[in-house]
């Protein structure tokens, strides 16, 4: 009976806690998932034609943002594991044969950046510095503390950061719910660091939860994914794609979904109109995370300039969907023409699940990496022509 009552209890617990409001708790599927186990199927990757792919780092637990650094060293965040790694290819022969652990037991140490040679970890409440990486990743660094007066609730707490046009390092601020309405205004938004004087500004409002932006190679306006809220039914909202044309907009988030969906509970009195519509709809929980305009001359010209994003894949839908590489078409005005898949297999037909994307980032060679949280490995993808 103890037994039994041992098994029990922490489901029981686990119902409970789910029972009290689905406005605040998430518990997501993937806590009772493990990650995949034995030889990753390739094959079953659908690509387009001329590309190809293969795994460039293996045995990288929890593998989640990257940054690539000049020397040629690619740093990789985690969530879950609580580490930070170094990879490095020695021999260029695009697949990694060196791995340090620059941190340990960190508190969500999703997002990693690098500006003058040193590195910047993100952890929920506060941004670390590693100085001079490349020269001390082999001797158990101490990071300093940049800043530590970010909130320190984990629901969304886990955060991607980069440096933007600007110089200041842009650091989001999820929402610390599934759906409800935060007094602190620095909650579902996109904050700016300045690493110098540690003046934070609010640059967008209104976004649930981005793990993930970059800025237009051209006019440097910023585009960020943003995942939807849950338990609306398995079709609504969408997850979005949202183009910043200007500082201090609000994206709607908790008032207003995928643009033109009023919440049933915040939305109330509300208009869409007062928001920022999405560029793009993205499927409904897809969770888009990371993002790159592709700039290679590697891939071919027609997709100059036209997004990627990594879709790590649903839990809150009875049909499992995303789980790929998408991507949207621009115009020359920057408004999205088309979305469609571009890898894809991930998620089997019968439902199975063997990979989860992250992250995207390009190496100096023009070829792309992909980082897998689930199947624990970066991939690299490279035009053929064949």
């Amino acid at each position: 009976m103890k037994k039994i009552l041992f098994v029990l209890i922490p489901f029981v617990l686990i119902a409970t806690i789910y029972g009290i409001s689905r406005k605040y708790v998430n518990v997501p599927l993937e806590i009772f998932a493990h990650d995949y186990k034995g030889d990753l199927p390739l094959e079953k990757l659908k690509l387009p034609e001329g590309y190809a792919i293969h795994v460039y780092a293996s045995n990288v637990t929890n593998a989640r943002s990257m940054a690539y650094s000049p020397e040629g060293t690619l740093y990789v965040g985690t969530r879950g594991d609580g580490r930070v790694y170094a990879i490095q290819d020695l021999d260029n022969d695009y697949k990694a044969d060196t791995m340090y652990t620059i941190m340990k037991d960190g508190n969500m140490p999703n997002g990693v950046a690098l500006k003058n040679g040193d590195l910047y970890v993100a952890e929920v409440n506060r941004v670390l510095k590693f100085e001079d990486i490349e020269n001390n990743m082999s001797k158990s660094p101490s990071p300093s503390v940049v800043y530590d007066q970010y909130p320190t609730e984990g629901h969304h707490g886990w955060k991607f950061i980069s440096f933007g046009p600007d110089g200041k390092l842009y650091i989001p601020v999820g929402a610390p719910c599934n759906i409800c309405e935060s007094e602190d205004p620095i909650f579902a938004s996109i904050t700016s660091l300045d690493i110098d004087t540690k003046e934070v500004e609010i640059i967008q409002s209104g976004v649930r939860n981005t793990v993930g932006f970059t800025w237009h190679p051209d006019n440097q306006e910023l585009w960020f994914t943003d995942n939807g809220r849950d338990w609306l039914g398995d079709d609504s909202p969408s997850c979005e794609l949202n183009h910043a044309t200007s500082s201090k907009q609000h994206f709607g988030y908790p008032y207003c979904h995928q643009g033109d969906m009023l919440d049933p509970e915040f939305g109330v009195d509300k208009n869409c109109d007062d928001y920022q519509a999405p560029a793009q709809k993205l499927g409904p929980h897809v969770a888009p995370l990371g993002l790159e305009f592709v700039q290679t001359k590697q891939f071919p010209e027609n997709i100059k300039n036209n997004i990627l994003i990594a879709e790590h894949g649903s839990w809150n839908r009875k049909e499992k969907i995303g789980y790929r590489i998408s991507q949207v078409s621009l115009d020359a005005n920057g408004n999205s023409t088309g979305y469609a898949d571009f890898i894809s297999g991930w998620l089997e037909q019968d439902g199975e699940v063997w990979g989860r994307p992250v992250d995207l980032e390009f190496l100096p060679d023009g070829s792309m990496l992909i980082s897998d949280d689930f199947a624990d490995v970066i991939y690299r993808v490279y035009y053929t022509g064949a």
